[in-house]
Parts: structure tokens; sequence; C-alpha cells
């Protein structure tokens, strides 16, 4: 019960520091370095396995990974191992996710299990590396990454984008839909450009099956991207960065 407190907190809250002990006498001098064996002994009372321990970015803060409940999880202890922090870091200056980035990191994505039948593809099909884009035909920053899609395929023909469409938007439903009966992308370009599109030819819930498929993957906006690693990375990226998160995901 603990852990799954624990790891409920951790997914869904800010940063927050437990004690590791009900001591009231003043903290002893924090060591410079944490080892794996004092992040053991300090979580003992917790249900999980620690798999390794390594400075955080945080100044004075470790990140302890641990498995927990079928996941594998980043936490935070402090060099004494006396406070415990869970929850959300975030890097001021680039307003980054620091936590969701490591826990991203260490559970990527089974690209295998997410259908692609309904995607647009930007590239050629043959080519050997697959990108999955989870887009909204009425997000501004989709349209923008769109552009560099179909430059990073001019760069590097082996690239193949394959466009999944969901409608976070209530005004992309109908539009979705549409987009997905006639299965073109010359449509989804022509939303991204602010063109009005014809009426749905025909019923389809595609849309609404890969927004529960988004949730499922903790995706929470467009653009994000599903590297062929199983990496997710979430927002608009310029070419540069494109082509290096790719080269990297190898």
């Amino acid at each position: 019960m603990r852990s799954a407190l624990l790891l409920l907190i951790l997914l869904a809250t800010p940063i927050l520091a437990f004690s590791a002990s009900d001591t009231t006498t003043c903290p002893q001098p924090t060591p410079v370095e944490l080892t794996k064996e004092a992040a053991v002994k300090a979580l003992k009372g917790i249900q999980g396995q620690v798999i390794a321990v390594q400075p955080a970015e945080v100044p004075g803060l470790f990140l302890v990974t641990m498995r927990m409940q079928g996941r594998v999880v980043p936490i935070y202890l402090d060099g004494s191992g006396s406070y415990l922090f869970t929850g959300n870091v975030i890097r001021l200056k680039d307003r980054k996710n620091l936590t969701e980035a490591h826990y991203q990191r260490l559970n990527p994505v089974d690209v295998s299990t997410i259908p692609l039948d309904d995607a647009l593809i930007v590239g050629n099909p043959k080519a050997s590396q697959h990108i999955i884009v989870f887009t909204d035909p009425h997000c501004p920053y989709c349209s923008k990454l769109h552009k560099v899609l179909q430059k990073a395929v001019k760069e590097n023909p082996d690239l193949a984008f394959y466009n999944k469409l969901i409608p976070l938007k209530s005004s992309s439903k109908q539009i979705t839909k549409t987009i997905l009966c006639n299965k073109s992308l010359e449509q989804l370009e022509q939303a991204f450009a602010g063109k009005s599109l014809p009426e749905p030819s025909c019923k389809t819930d595609i849309g609404e099956k890969n927004l529960v498929l988004a949730q499922r993957l903790g995706i929470r906006g467009t653009p994000t991207l599903i590297l062929p690693n199983g990496q997710i990375v979430p927002g608009y990226k310029s070419l540069d960065e494109l082509l290096k998160l790719i080269k990297e995901s190898r």
C-alpha cells in the first residue's frame, strides 16, 4: 500500500519531501555522495527495488531509480538518505520537467504495439527509421512541426513520419473524421493551412481511439513524437533538434 501511494504521488504531484525518520534532532551534515547501499537502507520500508543511484540535476539531491509495481520510476533522496522527494522537478530556465523526462527514458514505449494503419505518412514508407507523430489538425505548433517533417525527409530520405490524428481541440473533431475517412495527407495539410474541409464521408471512431491510446501512453498534448527507441518527446522541434534526437535514438 505504501509503495502504491508513493507511485501515485510521484506521477501526480509537485515535488514533496518526506523525512525518513521521526527524529527531532538537528540533521547530520550531508555526505558528498549517496551510495546505492545507503539508498537501499533508507528506503527499506518502501516496497521496491533500488536499481541505481546518481547525482541529480538539483544540487544536493540524488536521483534514485526504483522498480515499483512493474514500473521503473525516478525518486530523489538527499545525500544523508533522511529525506525522500517525489513528484515533478522543473528546470526553470527551459521549463523542462526533469522527473517526467527521467520517467519516459526509463519506460520506453513498445512502438510495435501502436497501430499505424490510420497514420498519414510523410516520407518513404520503406524507410528504415519510423517516427510516430501525434498531431491535431488545429494545433499551431503541429502545423509548424509538419513543415519541419517535410524538410527532414528531404535531408534524410531514410526517415518516415507516421502522423496519428488526435482531436484534442473540440474544433478538430469533425475535421479529423474527414481526414481519416479519406486517409488524406493533403487534407491534413489544408487543415494546417486554415482551410475548411467538407463533412466526413464515413463514420469513424479512430480519432477517439487515438485519444485513448495517447492517454494510455501519457501523452498530454500535441505535437508529440515517439522515436524509434520508444522515447516520447513532446513539443515542437527545429530541424536540427529533430535530426539530432532521431540520430541519438538509434
